[in-house]
């Protein structure tokens, strides 16, 4: 079974890691035109955001 798990980057996107490997960004700030992805668009806004690891059952 493949090992999932979502990183919330420090003032950035989750990160979507399958078997250690990044496999998308989604974004978090809400900025993004390519959402659910992410962009960039938090860089240019100055969204602020702890780092914090999410737990996948």
């Amino acid at each position: 079974m493949a090992k999932v798990e979502l990183k919330c980057t420090e003032n950035g996107p989750i990160l979507v890691m399958v078997d250690g490997k990044t496999t998308a960004a989604l974004c978090r700030c809400g900025g993004s035109k390519n959402k659910p992805y992410c962009d960039g668009t938090h860089s240019k806004i100055g969204f602020k955001a702890e780092a914090k690891d999410i737990q996948v059952l």
